[in-house]
């Protein structure tokens, strides 16, 4: 890849800037010259009052912001690292936000004359680069933009960059579009391409494929109807069965492969919703998050709810059962106090002399059910611990 160092003023770069808010996204610089946010990059995310403020203020103090890269597209640039740190010039100095000097607000036309020239002539240290796609590519995944390492599926994004990603940022990556909008079950931020991530991983699991597979078999294709139809699809399987307002611990489920095991099931809509009130009221549950693939499977696996307190019928049908066999052999029905040498070898407790113990422990994955309940003196009990 050639490289070619070159110095921009600000007001050079800015000229014929263009800022999409519904997108957010910077489009074009250097009098249309410029495409500040290519296909691969992510979008524009320094909008947070802090970081954009803070190149703002960089330049104003004469600190350097970093060196900036365009690719040589054509006759044509595009900007290959500093696309937020040109949006955010850009914005400022077409008064999308404001700054804060000697403590009061300022948008550049309040700064002083002399402020406001600082900014315009400020110089940009730009490396011109031509290379191939793949070259181009490369660098891009290895660079870190300001300090904000690109995440999985903004790499992914970058890799496979075509109609099929432009197409699916502009659907999951806008928090105004109808499908973000009932996106309430995902753990994201769609700036940061993580609700699409989901989304594509839902798609592409039960093909058998990953991600970056899916990505690539469709990378030129226009339409992503398959991706948008597939989602819609969980999420309104999700609704259809929890017809309660999206409880917190429902975000970030494995939706997708949940509805693969169960979305061929017919459920009570009304008995599911009081089943989850329930545990999520009970005290032994302690993992809320479980609730709902626990009974989407039909309350079978209990493990699901870290139940670590078994019931009272429990312990007094395990008690009933061991004290029953302890006497038949003459024996402690506590079967650590059975195996001993001392006085209590063969000693009966009461129940209320003994605890309840999983026999495999609970933090291994023992069941809190009969099968895995046994009592117990209070003694061996505190002693014996998760071994």
């Amino acid at each position: 890849m050639e490289t070619e160092l070159k110095q921009y003023t600000v007001d050079q770069v800015i000229e014929g800037f263009v800022y999409n808010e519904l997108e957010g996204k910077g489009l074009f610089g250097l009098a249309g010259k410029l495409v500040i946010q290519p296909e691969y990059q992510r979008h524009y995310i320094y909008g947070d009052g802090k970081r954009d403020v803070a190149v703002i203020q960089s330049l104003l103090n004469r600190y350097p912001i970093g060196l900036i890269y365009f690719n040589v597209n054509g006759e044509g640039l595009e900007v290959l690292d500093g696309q937020q740190r040109i949006t955010s010039i850009g914005r400022f100095l077409t008064g999308k936000f404001a700054i804060r000097v000697d403590g009061r607000e300022q948008t550049l036309s309040s700064l002083p004359i002399d402020d406001q020239e600082l900014l315009r002539k400020s110089t940009l240290l730009v490396y011109e680069c031509q290379g191939t796609e793949k070259e181009i590519k490369e660098w891009f995944q290895t660079v870190n933009i300001a300090g904000v390492p690109l995440n999985t599926q903004e790499l992914l994004n970058a890799i496979y960059s075509g109609p099929f990603v432009t197409r699916a940022k502009a659907v999951f990556s806008n928090s105004n579009n109808a499908n973000m909008q009932r996106s309430s079950y995902i753990k994201g931020n769609p700036k940061r391409q993580e609700i699409l991530e989901v989304a594509l991983e839902w798609v592409s699991d039960p093909q058998g494929i990953s991600v970056d597979a899916y990505l690539a078999k469709h990378r030129h294709h226009g339409g992503i109807a398959d991706l948008e139809t597939y989602f819609t699809s969980v999420i309104d399987w999700v609704g259809s069965v929890f017809i309660r307002p999206p409880d917190k611990d429902m975000r970030g489920l494995e939706w997708g492969r949940l509805y693969e095991l169960y979305h061929s099931q017919s459920y009570d809509a009304a008995k599911i919703d009081a089943e989850v009130d329930r545990l999520r009221a009970d005290p032994a549950v302690t993992n809320s998050k479980g609730i709902y693939e626990y009974l989407l499977g039909g309350e079978k696996q209990t493990q699901l709810l870290w139940i670590r307190l078994f019931d009272e019928n429990v312990k007094r049908v395990a008690y009933q059962q061991q004290t029953d066999e302890a006497k038949s052999a003459g024996e402690s029905n506590c079967p650590l106090c059975a195996i001993g040498s001392d006085a209590n070898k063969m000693r009966i407790y009461e129940q209320d002399e003994m605890d309840a113990d999983h026999v495999t422990a609970w933090s291994r994955g023992g069941n809190t059910d009969l099968k895995n309940c046994q009592m117990l003196c209070v003694t061996h009990n505190r002693a014996k611990g998760n071994r």
